[in-house]
């Protein structure tokens, strides 16, 4: 069985597609599936169904794929050793962040390390659903909220800062909220996600009780950008974290900064934002490497709470 085959194998999985993988090891689609067939009829299994629209892996092929790149890490792992920290960077790199936070950032800075490392491959995957990085064979997820897995090792990004804002048109019509209890008075445009509406946390001092808010409005969605557009076009008040927003908003005054002496939440608890890897995925210079890099480009404090002091 040829090591190439494998690799071969693990792209295909992780692309959907065998094509992307010729490109990927510069070799004529042709090679990718003849080493494929090869593979399956040496371990006596179908791992892939194809058609002309998709490729997706058999059940068969899903456990062949779990252990297969487990080996093919532990490998990674001894040849980056061998070959000494000076080495280029190169091989795949398994990313999974919230939808918003991706497209608004993390797509960002996943281009500037490519630019950097040309060899490395990024597999980048947007959801709004915790996954487990280890059955799904993740090797960095950034993630929002608490943290519970002990088998995970994690690095703290920061705290979320969230803004409560509504545009000048909205407060000229409606006027401006002057305390918390105020906002049951206005059009509030409401996330709702998976737990349901969510409801709006108040305090004087980080420390205080904080008080709830029940927003209502006209609008819900599921999606930020929706309740973003909605706020600049005067329909209502939103609450949302600082890298939501774009610095523009504030500079060209499309959004008000409100209540600025109280501190507002969507949860009862400090939130953060983690890096999350499993323990044996830490261990690879390329994944500590784009920890790294991920973590210096956002900075700290973050470089998305420029628009607090917009």
């Amino acid at each position: 069985m040829q090591l190439t085959a494998l690799r071969y194998f693990v792209m295909i999985a992780t692309t959907g597609s065998f094509s992307t993988t010729a490109q990927h090891f510069k070799v004529p689609p042709s090679s990718v599936s003849r080493f494929i067939s090869k593979l399956e009829q040496e371990i006596g299994q179908q791992l892939f169904y194809r058609n002309t629209r998709s490729v997706r892996l058999t059940e068969i092929g899903e456990k062949y794929y779990i252990q297969i790149k487990d080996v093919l890490d532990t490998l990674d792992f001894a040849n980056e050793e061998a070959t000494g920290k000076n080495s280029n960077l190169k091989g795949l790199v398994r990313i999974n962040t919230a939808v918003a936070l991706g497209r608004l950032h993390i797509a960002d800075i996943v281009n500037k390390l490519q630019e950097i490392y040309p060899d490395l491959s990024v597999e980048l995957t947007l959801t709004d659903t915790f996954i487990d990085p280890i059955s799904e064979g993740v090797d960095i997820v950034i993630r929002i909220g608490s943290l519970q897995d002990s088998a995970l090792i994690a690095r703290k990004i920061c705290d979320q800062t969230y803004l409560l804002c509504a545009s000048p048109k909205y407060l000229e019509r409606y006027g401006m909220p002057e305390k918390p209890q105020d906002i049951t008075n206005h059009s509030c445009l409401v996330y709702k996600g998976v737990a349901g509406s969510q409801t709006w946390h108040f305090r004087h001092a980080e420390l205080d009780k904080a008080m709830q808010v029940e927003p209502q409005g006209s609008l819900t969605s599921n999606n930020v950008d929706v309740l973003v557009k909605a706020a600049l076009e005067g329909r209502g008040i939103v609450l949302f974290p600082t890298w939501i927003f774009e610095e523009d908003y504030f500079k060209n005054k499309q959004l008000v900064k409100l209540l600025p002496e109280w501190f507002s939440t969507v949860e009862s608890y400090k939130v953060g934002i983690y890096l999350v890897s499993p323990e044996n995925r830490i261990r690879s210079k390329k994944v500590r490497t784009v920890l790294d890099f991920i973590l210096n480009e956002i900075g700290s404090p973050p470089y998305w709470n420029n628009v607090l002091n917009i």
